[in-house]
């Protein structure tokens, strides 16, 4: 059968590539200083595939097993930054019509990333057609108001760095006083407190205060 193999770049889509790898490289780096590495991972797009396995001795015995960054795997992979291969077998339909088509594909698959990865979005075994409706609703709500959240901070931080901050955000409980943030002040929660129009780093919350942030959240007055 006969295809045809249309390639394009996108600076957009190389930017977005990089930041993901850069987060991968991270992970391994992690991976290798605390010994987390574990072979049996089959994902092609594990951090692990960044990781090399070797052994050193100088007499022929059994030699430690020591883990470092494969840089060269790295170099290779940025290569193809910002490239995007549509094969098909329309060929009688125009370059541009089919790139039309398949433009933004690369932002759906971004967003599954997303679900699966930061969001830990897993399939639900339900059978009504309200509850199946109801598990996609939620999913695209959580991603909804986290693109929402991710433009108003102007793109500057990952996906995993606000998800990671917002999950810090917790409060000590002083009872029938108030609450003490348990969370470090930082450019990501200013940022976050300008965007939802309240603030939560006092040093002490009464429960008064609390309960009028709680409306705020909640876009009441």
């Amino acid at each position: 059968m006969d295809q045809l193999l249309i390639i394009t770049y996108s600076p957009k889509y190389a930017a977005y590539q990089k930041q993901i790898r850069s987060q991968q490289i991270e992970r391994a780096e992690k991976m290798v200083a605390n010994g987390t590495y574990k072979k049996q991972r089959k994902n092609p797009n594990d951090p692990v595939r960044f990781i090399n396995k070797f052994a050193v001795t100088n007499d022929g015995e059994c030699a430690d097993i020591h883990y470092e960054l494969n840089t060269e795997k790295i170099e290779e992979e940025s290569r193809y930054d910002g490239l995007y291969a549509v094969c098909t077998d329309l060929l009688d339909d125009s370059v541009s019509d089919i790139l039309a088509v398949s433009e933004g594909r690369w932002q759906i698959e971004a967003c599954f990333r997303i679900m699966k990865t930061e969001f830990s979005a897993r399939p639900v075994y339900v059978r009504r057609s309200e509850r199946i409706q109801a598990h996609f609703l939620t999913c695209f709500l959580s991603l909804l108001v986290y693109r929402l959240l991710e433009r108003e901070l102007c793109h500057k931080y990952t996906c995993e760095e606000i998800l990671s901050k917002l999950k810090e955000m917790n409060f000590a409980d002083v009872r029938e006083q108030g609450f003490i943030p348990l969370y470090e002040r930082n450019k990501l929660t200013d940022a976050l407190h300008d965007t939802c129009g309240f603030r939560t780093d006092y040093q002490f919350i009464s429960k008064k205060k609390m309960k009028n942030i709680r409306k705020k959240s909640k876009g009441r007055k």
